[in-house]
């Protein structure tokens, strides 16, 4: 039932272990993308998915570019000799995308096309001829000259696209390369010409600027903080709690609710209307076999306990309320309703005298009653410290979007939304056991697009952050100890043994030193920023 009006931001004061930061998280890293390697091109046709071995560029650690000395294919390996040189065109695009047009010469096309007769000869075996001297009449004839000629076209692309990209290779990143040309359109220019000329899409790294310049180096940073994360306030809730735990709830005969007791209520709302037929049931408001703590009166529906106070068992009750501009659910905000409530049963609690004798079943170990009251106040001063941290860090990152102007490409924003939306599948799954059929739905493209489209704003906000933290990281040349990403490694590696999951080393090495970089980042912020807090 959503009567209760509580944040979902709100601190889990459970005090059963010690409060901890938030673990390292790689569903939603600080991510940099900067030197991304691409490692395969997909030419688009209408008819078939070609796929192309290209340069595997390493990831730099440090995320600076290197200096191009020489262009390679792979590790250790320079670009294959082309015998004239190829006239690339570069064109800026929106969302950091460059359109890369490539003019092939004559010449590379023909010794492409030499190349694969003479390896079509050496392969094809044809009844009355020699391996390597069949006539190349013959080889048409026998292959199929629209055969010859695709092979022909893939063999140019293989061999000139590392040496198109060769400019942007410190820029590209991965799996974003393209060939925007169509295969057909390609085999229609090449059959009449005899030359080749296509464009490649590459989404590269974007750049950051930062609106005013080196602003975040003085930050100034207003933080909420709800008034349920006070550490005081919340050990003597979390004492209340399990003194209550402690009684005995009893049946109430002979007078009506009253602050303290606990009803058993079916609850029904509607809107209410003038016209009849506009009225309608209000679902998430309803609940059957309630269980209703009048103590917890403060979260709910504002005016819904004073409405019950005095209803007895057996009675029901009918009364208008209003939801407040304030509440959770938005399309509920301001919508006049009719409660309709059945009390079924009415208890009170038969509780213990709050004394000594009661501080080993409050808080095992403990003794006496100020020694309950001392350990809980403890606790939640390290949850208060840890929500406030983190409050801070939610509201330095907020300022951070806002600071910074950056294109973002296209495949990086693809990429960050089906990771937060693989993430939240999975925490689904945690809490709702979903068929087969519904998990198909959910994971599906047309699910996933819809996702993008609806958290386009949000996805934005966390790139927008991220890349501003692994900026500064760069700007200030911070360093966190080698030794504590070995550690967090290993840690990171024992959890997949531990859940018999595979894994990466070297993803996951890379993962974790940049959610170092990114605390290291958060660390050296609040450290200079002047930081106010509120209490609401």
């Amino acid at each position: 039932m959503e009567l209760c009006s509580t944040s979902s931001t709100l601190p889990n004061f459970n005090l059963s272990r010690p409060p901890q930061r938030s673990p390292i998280s790689y569903t939603n890293p600080f991510l940099h993308f900067t030197n991304t390697p691409f490692n395969a091109l997909s030419l688009s046709s209408s008819s078939r998915q070609i796929h192309l071995i290209c340069p595997a560029f390493p990831r730099n650690s440090s995320r600076t570019a290197p200096s191009p000395t020489s262009s390679p294919v792979a590790d250790g390996t320079e670009l294959e000799k082309l015998p004239a040189d190829l006239t690339v065109t570069e064109t800026q695009e929106p969302n950091s995308r460059l359109l890369l047009s490539v003019q092939v010469p004559q010449a590379v096309c023909e010794e492409c096309y030499q190349v694969v007769v003479d390896e079509f000869k050496r392969q094809t075996k044809v009844p009355g001829f020699r391996p390597g001297k069949l006539p190349e009449h013959v080889l048409l004839n026998y292959i199929g000259k629209q055969n010859v000629q695709n092979a022909v076209i893939e063999s140019i692309l293989k061999r000139t696209l590392p040496h198109a990209l060769s400019a942007v290779t410190s820029r590209a990143l991965q799996d974003s390369v393209r060939i925007r040309s169509k295969f057909s359109d390609l085999v229609e220019m090449y059959s009449s010409s005899n030359n080749l000329r296509y464009d490649i899409i590459v989404d590269v790294a974007p750049e950051i600027k930062w609106n005013p310049e080196n602003g975040y180096k003085n930050l100034k940073i207003v933080v909420e903080l709800d008034d349920e994360i006070d550490a005081l306030k919340a050990s003597q809730e979390e004492l209340k709690r399990r003194h209550k735990s402690l009684g005995i709830l009893r049946i109430v005969t002979d007078r009506g609710l009253q602050i303290g007791d606990v009803a058993v209520v079916d609850i029904s709302a509607k809107t209410i209307d003038q016209d009849e037929s506009n009225v309608q049931n209000i679902p998430s408001a309803e609940s059957k076999d309630f269980n209703f703590d009048t103590e917890d009166g403060d979260k709910v529906l504002p005016g819904f306990l004073d409405s019950l106070i005095g209803i007895r068992g057996g009675e029901t009750r009918s009364f208008p309320l209003v939801f407040p501009e304030s509440w959770r659910q938005e399309h509920l905000r301001g919508v006049h309703a009719k409660f309709t409530v059945e009390c079924k049963e009415l208890f009170y609690r038969d509780l213990p005298e709050l004394d000594d004798s009661l501080a080993d079943k409050l808080l095992p170990g403990c003794t006496t009653l100020e020694q309950v009251k001392e350990t809980l106040l403890e606790k939640c001063l390290e949850v208060e410290k840890t929500a406030k941290e983190q409050a801070t860090d939610n509201a330095i990152l907020h300022q951070l979007c806002k600071m910074v102007e950056v294109d973002i490409p296209q495949s990086i924003f693809e990429e960050q939304g089906r990771q937060l939306y693989g993430s939240q599948l999975l925490e689904l799954q945690t809490k709702v056991k979903l068929n087969d059929e519904q998990l198909a739905a959910l994971s599906s493209p047309k699910a996933v697009s819809e996702y993008l489209r609806v958290q386009k704003e949000n996805i934005t906000a966390v790139l927008k952050q991220n890349l501003a933290v692994g900026d500064i990281f760069k700007r200030e040349n911070l360093e966190f100890p080698t030794d504590e990403l070995v550690k967090e490694v290993e840690n990171s590696i024992a959890e997949f043994k531990r859940h018999k999951q595979e894994y990466d080393e070297d993803r996951v090495k890379e993962q974790v030193q940049e959610v170092l970089e990114g605390a290291k980042v958060l660390e050296w912020l609040r450290e200079r920023a002047e930081i106010q807090y509120i209490t609401n």
